[in-house]
């Protein structure tokens, strides 16, 4: 384990050292085209230029010095002969609260995940169950001590005007989640944990993922989450390629890994309701995003809830689970950090080529391979919301961000090829008004 989290942050260091030789051998050809010679205005262009390289030079050295003090600082680093670090913390405990009321089906999602976690020790189970259903605690209970059974027994009436009254399910399950957090984060002191619906199938390498991606978690400050759900997961909308993630500004849920040190920040203002949505808004995102998997790691089969099946017959219900078992903990990620993954993704969705979506909808797609990727462009949400439609992805917006959307972009597979949803070039970010 610490050779391949030591092989992963020595990539990331090479990437950006790989950047700033770029930097510096520009830096040089702008000196040697300076010629004693030539015009005042060309003088000035080529000292500005190198003004601009030095600037860049610095900035990517800063990039160095603080990547490597942040590794220093989150994993804990010690200086050997000749190899870059001992890495002295393993990946820590990493519990999963399954949070329940109602359904003994809760046994099909425990059933998963009790078979496929690789060890009780790495990965207890803990499940939170409210409202005390006989019928759903007998299917807890069957399980002995394969996992903790914590029992929510706060049935203290909500006051609710007449008008929030039919909100009442939201207001109890964000009163049970905050509860069931702090039992994880404050009786029982884990540093990260794993949260996941009573309702909600797991694939095979449901936690080799997230095994993988805790150290990312703790290392990049531009994330706050990680999730095993793509919004937009339908089989036709997603390339077959189960390795691959992403970035995403929306927070997904159905999921997620949440560490103690956000749970710092949320805890004190925890909302009364509609918890997941409260989650989108900037004030708590803070500008910070989430890893989400190209193939979801997880799939709901809870058509009856509070939210009457919202969106479940239409679309929940064909997002596809992985069933393609990943070694996440051999691979790579750095290229997921900030500042490895933005210049790349900008690179490839912005030197697509722009096309229109009555072309995309008649297939009229000249002088293009058939797997070249293309970007369709919107400016208004009226816009997005058209071409949404059109491909069949989620069309709703929550704080102005898309779902599944990065820096503006949805990203996603149509017709064998990787297609683009995105603002013009120079975005600048997201307009709460859309909502």
């Amino acid at each position: 384990m610490k050779r391949k989290l030591g092989y992963f942050i020595a990539s990331g260091i090479t990437i950006l050292w790989v950047l700033f030789f770029y930097q510096y051998v520009l830096f040089h050809q702008n000196i040697q085209e300076l010629d004693p010679n030539e015009g005042a205005n060309r003088k000035i262009k080529h000292l500005s230029a190198l003004f601009d390289d030095v600037h860049n030079l610095e900035q990517d050295s800063e990039k160095i010095k603080q990547y490597v003090e942040r590794v220093q600082e989150v994993i804990g680093v010690d200086g050997g002969d000749s190899s870059l670090a001992v890495l002295r913390k393993e990946i820590p405990v990493i519990p999963v609260i399954v949070f329940g009321c109602n359904r003994p089906t809760i046994k099909r999602s425990l059933d998963q995940l009790i078979k496929f976690r690789p060890s009780a020790q790495s990965f207890p189970v803990y499940v939170s169950q409210d409202c005390g259903d006989a019928a759903t605690a007998d299917a807890i209970a069957s399980y002995g001590d394969q996992l903790t059974h914590l029992k929510h027994t706060n049935n203290t009436p909500i006051n609710l005007s007449k008008k929030d009254k039919k909100f009442e399910g939201y207001y109890k399950i964000a009163r049970h989640y905050k509860w069931g957090l702090q039992q994880m984060f404050r009786k029982y002191n884990y540093s990260a944990v794993i949260i996941v619906e009573d309702d909600l199938d797991v694939a095979p390498d449901f936690f080799q993922y997230f095994a993988a991606l805790y150290p990312l978690l703790a290392l990049d400050t531009s994330l706050w989450c990680i999730s095993a759900w793509n919004d937009n997961g339908k089989a036709d909308l997603t390339e077959n390629n189960a390795e691959l993630l992403h970035r995403t500004d929306f927070f997904p849920g159905l999921g997620w890994m949440l560490t103690k040190e956000i749970w710092n920040e949320l805890e004190p203002k925890w909302p009364e309701k509609f918890w997941d949505d409260w989650m989108r808004r900037p004030e708590q995102r803070q500008q910070r995003s989430c890893i989400r998997p190209e193939i979801s790691r997880t799939s709901t089969f809870g058509k009856k809830g509070v939210s009457n099946g919202e969106f479940f017959e239409t679309h929940l219900k064909f997002i596809k689970l992985n069933d393609v078992a990943v070694p996440f903990r051999e691979r790579n990620l750095a290229y997921l950090l900030k500042e490895i993954y933005d210049p790349r993704f900008n690179s490839i969705v912005y030197n697509a080529p722009v096309i229109r979506l009555d072309d995309w909808k008649q297939k009229e797609i000249v002088g293009l391979p058939d797997n070249a990727a293309v970007r369709i462009e919107y400016r208004t949400k009226d816009q997005f919301i058209k071409i949404a439609k059109a491909i069949g992805v989620m069309q709703d917006f929550k704080a102005g961000v898309p779902r599944g959307g990065y820096r503006g972009v949805v990203t996603l597979v149509h017709r064998g090829r990787r297609v683009f949803l995105a603002p013009p070039a120079g975005w600048d970010g997201y307009d709460l008004t859309w909502n």
